[in-house]
């Protein structure tokens, strides 16, 4: 596609010829076979992408640069302010740890097929581990640092590792977390025995080792470099966990040939961002935003990736954001919106962003959750640049819905993540699985086939594939997101189909009410749920946090507070909102990606057992907010 076209254009193309399309969109990797075909579309709903076509992602994400004559550009720039330190990655570097560290999997009988579980912090070895196993045709699972030793044990039983990677502690925020205490417990609960462990010895905790344990640093010093497994293009890369899972976890399977060519391709036509560039992506290696654009993504456009081990604040500002841009020249910020508010909480009015010089950054990139207007309006007039939410999800890999900053800059509608990406068949369906008219609600599915990138299926689960995303409507994948879509083809997405309530027979988005609580000037964040009423089936419960130099003083300042959201709501949305109970509270609970824990606010208001999701960032959020929520 000539660089010049436009979106319809491109997506046109996408659409009318979708062989012709990712046939040329995978030109852009190095191919051991290239594949004759794009799509293998044999066996329903079970689609394979360049089935023919043999690669190894690992050379098209480090040894093709080194090759090309790019050994010296920046691969990877670690910036770590929890431990004071920064060091900069050449790919040349990268390679040579990289390839030393397959050779230790390797002598610990690490073969092509064989499952790794990555279990580290934000630390350059994290991502040498990762690219280790690529190298070998090895399939790595990334384990959040610090999960409970339980979660951990499930993930082994499923994966079946035949080694695991870690760490002797992690740093959140201001607490040392010790992983190796958590493994230990892991390994006893499982039912399945992995072979050794590597551990990388790290100066704030030192872990006590046992026999079955390798130390990181000492591998290293022996270990013979290994080279490159070509595999074939459906061969899985990685198994990703959802967060949050119980019971059997849900593990989403990622192929090579279809993830690698979407990944280049949404790096130039999304991001922006191409080689000799780069990209700040704050979020973490264990989440999917971490695999495809802290790691796979930029290394494989031959950009510089930044690997932050921080916080949004406290680590030890509110300012450090802006310091890595700046001293790093970021071209493109991606991050969630919470993370936005946090800074928003603590730094209203902006001031440490003018401490620091960020004219490299051209675009501020949000996902994860949804982007509420204020949010953008506050993040848009302190930056000055394109501020662009965008929709995807763990399961698709690479954006379905966005605007396609490398292509051409769309315009903006806050609120809107604007329009479906080159492949993505977008579309609103009423409870029947008819399309909804533009501008109504209802629930957001994609028609099969999805494009490269997407999950194939779920680890071991074919049948449990089928049954969470393709049995409501035949033909489509269901997202589990409800919104609409305009008369423009914008896509407006309102929030899980479980955050739709009913109250006295209407059906409301909690979404729009979170909306309207986010426009006051005091308000940081918000969440609204629905829970259980007698008389209406349910009635909405708002809960707000209030910016860091709100003056709280006054006479009866939260009642008064309270009184005007409800009146905003009522004035916006209608008296059928009927949001008429919001409390202030100090803080929300929400999973380590910073996604607001919803499900678990509306279990306990309704007065339920729940569980302490093995996701969350602070349970003691948690415990702060018991009270308001058991209130009558």
């Amino acid at each position: 596609m000539d660089q010049a076209a436009t979106y319809k254009e491109v997506f046109r193309s996408s659409m009318a010829d979708r062989e012709g399309f990712w046939l040329h969109a995978a030109d852009s990797l190095a191919w051991h076979r290239a594949p004759s075909k794009a799509l293998d579309d044999a066996n329903p709903p079970f689609y394979r992408w360049f089935p023919d076509g043999e690669l190894s992602v690992a050379f098209n994400a480090l040894d093709r640069h080194v090759n090309d004559g790019h050994g010296d550009h920046a691969a990877l720039i670690y910036d770590s302010p929890v431990t004071g330190h920064t060091q900069t990655y050449t790919y040349g570097e990268l390679l040579y740890y990289v390839a030393r560290f397959a050779g230790v999997l390797r002598d610990l009988g690490v073969h092509k097929g064989d499952r790794v579980i990555i279990y580290m912090p934000m630390v350059p070895e994290a991502v040498v581990a990762m690219l280790a196993c690529a190298r070998l045709g090895a399939v790595h699972s990334v384990v959040f640092g610090g999960f409970a030793a339980k979660e951990l044990a499930v993930r082994i039983d499923d994966a079946e590792p035949a080694v695991i990677v870690s760490a002797s502690c992690g740093i959140e925020g201001k607490r040392v977390i010790e992983y190796k205490p958590l493994l230990d417990r892991a390994v006893e609960l499982a039912r399945h025995t992995p072979g050794k462990r590597v551990i990388l010895q790290r100066p704030q905790a030192e872990a006590t080792m046992g026999p079955d344990d390798v130390d990181w640093a000492e591998a290293m010093a022996s270990a013979e470099p290994a080279d490159c497994v070509p595999v074939e293009s459906t061969h899985p890369l990685y198994v990703l966990y959802t967060s949050g899972t119980t019971g059997k976890p849900k593990g989403v399977v990622r192929d090579c040939g279809g993830y690698a060519t979407a990944l280049v391709w949404s790096m130039h036509n999304v991001y922006d961002v191409g080689a000799g560039q780069t990209i700040f992506t704050a979020s973490d290696v264990g989440w999917v935003v971490g695999h495809s654009y802290i790691v796979y993504g930029p290394l494989l456009a031959g950009a510089t990736t930044i690997l932050y081990e921080g916080k949004p604040v406290g680590t030890p500002d509110a300012g450090q954001f802006w310091r890595v841009i700046s001293e790093h020249g970021a071209r493109t910020m991606f991050t969630a919106p919470t993370a936005f508010r946090a800074v928003k909480k603590e730094d209203p009015a902006g001031e440490y962003a003018r401490r620091y010089d960020l004219s490299s950054l051209k675009y501020l990139f949000l996902a994860g959750e949804r982007l509420d207007p204020e949010t953008h309006r506050w993040a848009s007039e302190l930056l000055g640049i394109p501020v662009i939410d965008h929709w995807w999800q763990t399961e698709t890999g690479w954006p379905i819905v966005a605007n396609p900053a490398g292509i051409e800059l769309l315009e903006i509608k806050p609120g809107s993540p604007t329009l479906p990406l080159p492949g993505w068949d977008v579309q609103v369906l009423d409870a029947g699985g008819r399309p909804m008219p533009p501008g109504e609600d209802g629930a957001i599915a994609v028609k099969l086939p999805m494009p490269p990138g997407a999950l194939p299926t779920l680890w071991k689960d074919d049948e449990g594939f089928i049954k969470s995303y393709l049995s409501a409507y035949e033909g489509y994948y269901l997202t589990g997101d409800g919104g609409r879509i305009d008369a423009d083809g914008y896509v407006y997405v309102m929030g899980r189909t479980d955050d739709v309530i009913n109250v006295a027979g209407h059906r409301l988005s909690t979404g729009g009410m979170e909306e309207v609580l986010a426009s006051h000037p005091h308000v940081a964040e918000c969440a609204v749920i629905g829970v259980n009423d007698q008389l209406k089936g349910q009635v909405p419960r708002g809960f707000v946090v209030l910016k860091a130099d709100v003056d709280t003083s006054g006479d009866d300042y939260a009642q008064k507070l309270c009184a005007e959201l409800v009146g905003m709501v009522r004035d916006q949305l209608g008296a059928v909102a009927s949001l008429k109970d919001i409390a202030i509270v100090p803080a929300l609970p929400k999973t380590r990606s910073g996604k607001i824990l919803r499900k678990t606010m509306r279990g306990l208001a309704d007065g339920a057992d729940e569980p302490v999701p093995s996701t969350i960032d602070d349970p003691r959020v948690l415990d702060t907010l018991r009270p308001f929520l058991h209130r009558t």
